[in-house]
């Protein structure tokens, strides 16, 4: 669930947008972001919010250490805080973060088994910026060499008849400036957190049948991944 996003924006607008500097270009202008690819967040670390780029796939130190860990790019909110790992970093807001977005993709089973699952892309707010409410950890790699790594969290998609009719589930999106400043607000705690993952309204949420090119991670960006192609004939 949601293994795909977009983050189209370019650095200077994203900057206007949050109020804070971003490092470069890394994660902006994205039009198919895939797991394991660096991304462009906000965090708290020092109380104070700062954009860094991170890994997307969650890498706690124990995972470094074991070839077979799974990829941790989602995370349930549901069980987020009884979970060793997630419990931890959902408990402290220097651990939480906020993963900058402007839609995500998501695929449709399709009735007959043969047959391609379809891609959307969804929206929020006819396409405006966003965050993905995230958690993050730095792991030390065997290099000795610091990494940062974040996942996003996930709810039940029921509340939001829209995204419900293409997936159960849905990310945490944190669309007002508000939310995005309670989840990293070293006052609110782990209750108060996951208070805020709920679905966003369906009225705030806009879907469109995607390029099935989306699929592949090689295909070449660009705004035509977001449209999907007319019939033939």
């Amino acid at each position: 669930m949601c293994g795909r996003y977009t983050n189209t924006r370019g650095p200077e607008e994203i900057e206007r947008h949050f109020g804070l500097r971003v490092p470069g270009p890394v994660g902006t202008e994205r039009y198919n972001v895939a797991p394991t690819e660096d991304v462009l967040t906000i965090v708290a670390p020092h109380a104070e919010r700062e954009m860094r780029v991170m890994r997307w796939g969650l890498l706690p130190q124990w995972s470094l250490e074991h070839a077979k860990a799974p990829l941790m790019i989602n995370v349930r909110s549901e069980s987020a805080a009884s979970n060793r790992t997630y419990g931890r970093l959902l408990a402290r807001a220097e651990r939480r973060a906020l993963q900058i977005a402007d839609g995500w993709y998501e695929w449709l089973k399709p009735e007959k088994p043969r047959e391609p699952r379809a891609p959307f892309h969804f929206r929020v707010d006819g396409g405006a910026l966003f965050a993905f409410a995230s958690i993050w950890t730095p792991s030390r790699t065997a290099g000795q060499e610091w990494l940062n790594s974040v996942a996003l969290l996930t709810c039940d998609a029921s509340a939001n008849r829209l995204a419900a009719s293409i997936h159960d589930r849905m990310p945490v999106v944190l669309a007002d400036s508000s939310a995005q400043e309670a989840w990293l607000d070293p006052s609110v705690g782990t209750e108060e957190a996951l208070a805020l993952c709920t679905a966003l309204p369906q009225e705030r949420t806009s879907v469109f049948p995607a390029n099935p090119a989306v699929n592949s991670v090689r295909a070449p960006e660009g705004p035509q991944l977001l449209v999907a192609p007319a019939p033939a004939g």
